[in-house]
């Protein structure tokens, strides 16, 4: 048996200790976001939960007189739960990663700090705010209404995935096309708002219009809130038209070329 050179031996000990960095970069980053997002504002973390609460209770309120019963269920607040979470992750995850370099740009000047540590503490630490939101509220929902069903845990695992990587696709892309063009994010937030009526969220893609269902079929966003109501109504709620490739392709797509256009831009666009 032959053993291993010392070259070999140095070229795995340096791995280990770049991976090893690489993890505490990342955490550090993490717990540098956590207190300045969270940590400098009155009550802190609980504003991620009391915002979501406020904004079911003003949809709840408004569409209990307009409607006697959701379109799915009989609980408008867990209907619109199912609709409002998903699209917040998706969104809160999309701008947090795109603006981190930008958030991060002092420290990006240090050679310990790489430009993928920027995003991936980011996007990471949003995706497990937006966990720990949805567990709340959905567990502090059943016992309160006393719901009686039977979520399916995997695909409301499943639809926090796309959304989480839909999410950090999207970021990656823009945060090299906002960092090009700083324009870019006023118009993003514009062209982004009407996000919130067209992915199913006050009405699930089953009970669209035919032509509506053709277009909207192509908007990743409606089939990570599908997936959720699909996980939280089942088997009830068949969600036929589901895509989980579909979503997840084109957040692979975007990540990979935002990835790559800041990885040969990131210096430059640093030092403008």
């Amino acid at each position: 048996m032959t053993r291993p050179s010392n070259n070999g031996l140095l070229e795995q000990d340096g791995l280990r200790a770049r991976k090893f960095r690489t993890g505490r970069t990342i955490f550090a980053l993490v717990m540098r976001e956590m207190s300045t997002s969270y940590g400098r504002s009155p009550g802190g973390y609980a504003w991620a939960i009391i915002e979501p609460v406020l904004a079911l209770a003003v949809l709840t309120t408004i569409f209990s007189f307009i409607m006697h019963s959701p379109p799915l269920g009989d609980s408008f607040p867990l209907f619109y739960a199912t609709g409002y979470l998903p699209f917040m992750l998706f969104n809160d995850i999309a701008n947090k990663t795109a603006t981190s370099l930008n958030y991060s740009r002092s420290l990006l000047r240090y050679p310990a700090v790489t430009f993928m540590d920027a995003l991936i503490a980011r996007g990471f630490l949003h995706l497990l705010t937006h966990v720990l939101v949805g567990y709340i509220m959905f567990f502090g929902l059943f016992v309160v209404l006393d719901l009686k069903i039977s979520p399916d845990f995997t695909l409301i695992a499943l639809a926090y995935l796309m959304g989480g990587v839909l999410g950090f696709g999207v970021g990656c892309f823009n945060c090299y096309v906002m960092m090009t063009f700083p324009v870019w994010e006023r118009i993003w937030q514009i062209l982004t708002r009407p996000l919130i009526f067209i992915s199913g969220m006050f009405l699930p893609y089953d009970f669209m219009p035919k032509i509506a269902q053709d277009i909207l079929w192509w908007n990743p966003l409606i089939h990570v809130v599908g997936m959720l109501r699909k996980g939280i109504y089942a088997p009830s709620y068949e969600g036929a038209y589901l895509s989980v490739l579909f979503p997840l392709l084109t957040a692979l797509i975007l990540m990979a070329l935002g990835i790559l256009l800041l990885w040969r831009n990131h210096q430059n666009l640093l030092e403008n």
